[in-house]
């Protein structure tokens, strides 16, 4: 049975930040909470914690999860080959709701799943969630649900879906107080010179559109104005990867 700990009072936070760190670094899995939906957390760079992450979920390795960080100087550890724009897109939108994919450095030593030589990651506007991941460094992130139900909103929910998988569940209070509300990232391709969108979410289509535009990017591929991605998003392992 996970340990839950409530991050609204300073004792309890404290010792859950702790117990989550422990955890992590013993290749178990946190519910951690984020700006968007609830996470299931594993340490990104071991390899059975994540194979753990996706059997919680039931998810198989096509589906690889997203990488949470703490500072968006992070991504250069992370990435290669990363466009001018990509960088200036992060300044303008981190901490918040938007995941770039991008291409991995070929020199990291870990495990996701199959990701086709890329990884989305984004850095959540939670205090809760940045506290902890500068302590643990980056992990690997996917929504706190089993596969087929709805992204859990509050601690509760991520508790009756994951409790046995988990052993620390952060509770950072409600994350939306209707189901509508419940929007994960915008997942955006980056790997190419005109970005893609693979998923809208909690950031708007135009408003990332306008921003890109600002930027100098081409917008041509982005996606429709009602908010769906180009006609060969679905092929890529991260549009469907239930990222928070």
């Amino acid at each position: 049975m996970a340990e839950l700990y409530d991050l609204s009072d300073p004792e309890s936070r404290e010792r859950g930040l702790a117990a989550a760190v422990s955890s992590c670094r013993k290749g178990r899995l946190v519910v951690l909470p984020t700006d968007t939906v609830y996470g299931i957390g594993a340490d990104a760079f071991d390899a059975d914690a994540v194979r753990r992450l996706l059997e919680a979920k039931g998810r198989g390795r096509e589906m690889p999860p997203p990488v949470l960080v703490s500072t968006p100087t992070t991504l250069d550890a992370l990435t290669t080959e990363v466009p001018a724009w990509v960088k200036g897109l992060v300044a303008e939108c981190w901490p918040g709701p938007l995941t770039v994919v991008c291409r991995e450095q070929p020199s990291l030593r870990w495990d996701l799943g199959e990701t086709m030589g890329t990884v989305a990651v984004r850095m959540p506007d939670d205090e809760g969630a940045l506290d902890l991941l500068g302590r643990t460094g980056p992990l690997a992130v996917s929504s706190a649900n089993l596969t087929g139900r709805p992204a859990a909103s509050t601690a509760q929910e991520a508790e009756e879906m994951l409790g046995d998988a988990v052993a620390v569940i952060l509770d950072g209070g409600p994350r939306g107080e209707q189901p509508g509300d419940r929007l994960a990232s915008t997942i955006l391709d980056c790997t190419t010179e005109t970005p893609r969108v693979l998923r809208e979410g909690a950031l708007a289509l135009a408003e990332l559109r306008r921003l890109l535009e600002g930027l100098g990017a081409s917008t041509e591929e982005l996606g429709d104005p009602d908010g769906d991605p180009g006609s060969e998003a679905g092929s890529d392992p991260h549009r469907d990867a239930g990222e928070a």
